[in-house]
């Protein structure tokens, strides 16, 4: 059994993120007499898991049902595959409005002088009706 802060440089993780998912029952330890959390191999395993779904995107809930058919063996792959697939699809929505908001902020900056007048197409691009620009 590993202690926390071990466990902590071993995954990664701080200390905090891998308190808060022993708190919210995602992988719980053990507690010695003294109250100290220890972590085994397996648990150790499963922290590497959430901190590699949690560096991909997953939200926890998603990092909840991935571990919990990672350790099913009779699990679907296709049932995570569905998951992977929706997120896909969500960190695609994503790639688009950020590139929707860099194509924005490019057109700003491009129709800007700059210079020492007050006049700024920024600050007047800023101050139009957002909705007629996405």
């Amino acid at each position: 059994m590993i202690k926390i802060g071990e466990v902590a440089k071993q995954t990664g993780l701080s200390v905090k993120s891998i308190r808060y998912y022993h708190d919210i029952g995602l992988v719980c330890a053990e507690r010695d007499a003294n109250g100290y959390r220890s972590y085994s191999d397996a648990q150790i395993d499963e922290l590497h898991f959430l901190h590699h779904c949690r560096e991909l995107g997953f939200t926890l809930e998603n990092c909840r049902t991935l571990l919990s058919l990672k350790s099913d063996k009779s699990r679907s792959a296709e049932d995570v595959k569905q998951i992977a697939n929706i997120h896909l699809q969500e960190v695609n929505r994503c790639i688009a409005k950020l590139n929707s908001l860099k194509l924005q902020l490019s057109e700003l900056i491009h129709a800007c002088t700059g210079g020492e007048q007050p006049e700024c197409a920024i600050l007047k691009g800023l101050s139009t009706n957002s909705d007629s620009q996405s």
